[in-house]
């Protein structure tokens, strides 16, 4: 199984920018642990323009994800297991391996299932096991048929609504240095992948989940998510919760993500 090691330092002045961006005062320093989830500040891989995708992603086929001979990718979900925090300041190495890949025919076609799982240690322990799933789709066709979103439950206990604009995307893609242009370019993201804007990234809407869940519940220990539908960069979004449920509602009422939060206390 191939295997993938890269090593970063934990800067604590990337951490903050990123609370900052979320609207929160920039209060990580040197020392201090991260919030969940943070990490994915970290580890860039980046590529000359010659190994650039059309989409801006790396190409497939040359590291850990296999050639699916289908261009559009979307980050599915993910698992994490967080063992212990990661401390901003110090050096950490991930080791990112890809555990499956498998191609099936799903309602709208061909699709590709990749799953890679990263540890990621610091001063030799390891303080994170994420596993994190991404489909790959063949280019929308003038006539293919929409499936309709799951509606989202409506009976949560804590709730909070969370507004997208181009600036936190930006933002965001810059920080996690994710060049996908569904995130940026909007004639790509409308024209080329058939979305009526630009695409809130899955992951950001994970990090939303886990610092509402962490509010609320205190420390993680365990954290699944599942996209479902699409959010738009126009599109205002409510942050859900019942027990250890959580999931993202769209403004028609679609249900955008389905989460799972265990707290340290279980």
């Amino acid at each position: 199984m191939a295997e993938e090691i890269q090593t970063d330092v934990i800067d604590p002045a990337r951490a903050a920018a990123l609370q900052v961006a979320l609207g929160q005062d920039g209060t990580i320093t040197a020392g201090a642990a991260l919030p969940p989830f943070f990490h994915q500040l970290y580890f860039w891989s980046p590529q000359s323009p010659d190994r650039l995708g059309r989409d801006g992603h790396p190409t497939v086929g040359d590291g850990l994800i296999p050639d699916m001979g289908l261009p559009r990718r979307m980050w599915a979900g993910g698992r994490l297991r967080f063992h212990t925090p990661l401390i901003a300041g110090s050096v950490a190495e991930r080791r990112s391996v890809c555990e499956n890949a498998v191609s099936k025919t799903g309602r709208t076609g061909p699709l590709g299932f990749v799953t890679l799982r990263h540890e990621i240690r610091q001063d030799d322990t390891l303080r994170l096991t994420e596993w994190q799933d991404l489909v790959y789709r063949r280019d929308p066709s003038p006539d293919e048929v929409k499936l309709a979103p799951p509606p989202a439950r409506t009976d949560e206990a804590d709730s909070r609504d969370v507004a997208f604009d181009t600036t936190l995307l930006f933002r965001y893609s810059a920080l996690t240095f994710n060049g996908h242009r569904i995130h940026y370019d909007l004639d790509y993201a409308r024209d080329v992948e058939g979305y009526a804007g630009l695409v809130v990234h899955g992951p950001l809407l994970a990090q939303h989940l886990m610092l509402f869940a962490e509010q609320i519940m205190g420390p993680l220990t365990q954290f699944s998510f599942r996209a479902t539908a699409p959010l738009m960069h126009f599109e205002t979004a409510t942050l859900c919760r019942n027990g250890q449920t959580l999931w993202v509602r769209g403004p028609d009422g679609r249900q955008c993500m389905v989460a799972e939060a265990a707290p340290l206390s279980e």
